[in-house]
């Protein structure tokens, strides 16, 4: 085996790759030639080490390419593939294929001037997500206080309903948001309840009808008292947002209003990538909970807390930790839809290089809260098996 000169990670354009076991084969520069690139198997590997070994295999393959072909890159070389390498681990975009849902909650007002403020966010936020993120009207279930049309009311047995009906529907590549618009009590400082028309449910039985939802729930508890929800519902697949960070904290909420604004403000585009994720919307609703008491002149009687590694302790916006990261690559708005090719066996392929892009992006997202040498282990992985997948389509069209 021969190491390619000038390369400091060791990284080699070999000539003959057959059956090494130290080195995996990333695909055939042209067609009918054997040369491979390859990425030594048992190497250690650093983020940036990675890069360098892409950016480096990329020139190597270009040279070569353009040295067979009199100066012309052939369709389908290497470098456009280690060029897509190099573009997903900067700029990967989650490609979540899985439908949306929606479970819309605005539960016993308490009266008329709290009636007319939660429709008015029940009915916008509902257009939002039927009319910019084109949730079809099968995938929303909305309760609230009064039946109307395509609105049930808001009791303990529509939701227990709603949740059978739901775990029917979703499966593991599926996401589900619930959202509750009301008010909550505390009960006794480690419990909580949402108020509902009749009896309540605590955040014990919703976190029992959530538990068996596949797929990733995104559970949005906006009233005061709604504190002890992140404790019961946190867990894997799940982020949750509350509007306090106490069971103390029982008054009115400000934050729902921001949370639902957030979708349709591009302010709350941080990185400009025209889709608000959770995580925009909860670091925009935050800041005007926070301006909006500043303005009162009046100390803050809510703090916004996010969970999403499952711990049930949670984050503000502004306060370092580990949660966060999920968020970041969650969006209400669903992706565009994957095109894929007449061939089934390549349309398979697409689908898995996917799936694999998806779990590059949430790797890059948990890079904080991930122990360095499970990272670099893990992005190797997947870049070399998004390059395996890559070769393969390349090969098949």
């Amino acid at each position: 085996m021969t190491h390619g000169r000038g390369d400091p990670e060791g990284v080699a354009l070999d000539d003959h790759v057959h059956g090494d076991p130290e080195w995996i084969a990333l695909g055939d520069h042209v067609p009918g030639e054997t040369d491979r690139v390859a990425l030594p198997r048992n190497q250690p590997c650093t983020r940036r080490a990675t890069l360098s070994r892409l950016r480096w295999l990329a020139g190597r393959a270009s040279f070569g390419v353009a040295r067979r072909s009199g100066g012309a890159k052939a369709a389908g070389s290497p470098v456009r593939l280690l060029g897509t390498l190099v573009a997903l681990l900067v700029l990967a975009s989650p490609a979540h294929a899985g439908e949306r849902y929606a479970l819309i909650v605005t539960g016993a007002a308490g009266g008329e001037a709290y009636e007319q403020k939660y429709l008015k966010w029940r009915v916008a936020f509902a257009s939002t997500l039927r009319e910019k993120f084109h949730y079809a009207p099968e995938r929303m279930i909305v309760l609230a206080q009064s039946e109307s049309d395509g609105v049930q009311m808001a009791t303990r047995e529509n939701v227990q309903r709603a949740f059978i009906d739901l775990r029917k529907r979703l499966n593991k590549d599926d996401q589900l948001l619930v959202l509750l618009i009301g008010h909550g009590t505390s009960l006794d400082g480690e419990e909580a309840k949402f108020n509902l028309v009749g009896p309540d449910l605590t955040a014990t039985e919703w976190a029992d009808l959530v538990k068996p939802i596949p797929g990733r729930v995104i559970f949005v508890d906006t009233t005061g008292a709604s504190f002890p929800f992140l404790r019961r519902m946190a867990g894997r697949n799940r982020v949750v947002l509350t509007a306090t960070d106490s069971a103390a904290q029982q008054f009115e909420t400000v934050f729902p209003e921001y949370f639902l604004k957030a979708f349709d403000d591009v302010a709350a585009d941080l990185d400009r990538n025209n889709r608000v994720s959770v995580w925009e919307a909860f670091t925009y609703a935050s800041a005007g909970v926070r301006q909006w008491f500043e303005q009162k002149g009046q100390l803050p009687t809510e703090r916004p807390l996010l969970d999403d590694t499952g711990a049930g302790v949670g984050r503000e916006a502004l306060n370092p930790g580990t949660d966060g990261a999920v968020a970041r690559v969650t969006y209400l708005q669903p992706d565009a839809a994957l095109a894929l090719p007449a061939d089934t066996a390549v349309a398979v392929l697409v689908k898995r290089r996917a799936e694999l892009e998806t779990q590059l992006e949430e790797l890059k997202a948990r890079k904080e809260s991930t122990p360095p040498a499970q990272y670099d282990a893990d992005l190797e992985k997947l870049l070399i098996e998004i390059a395996r997948v890559s070769v393969q389509i390349r090969t098949k069209s």
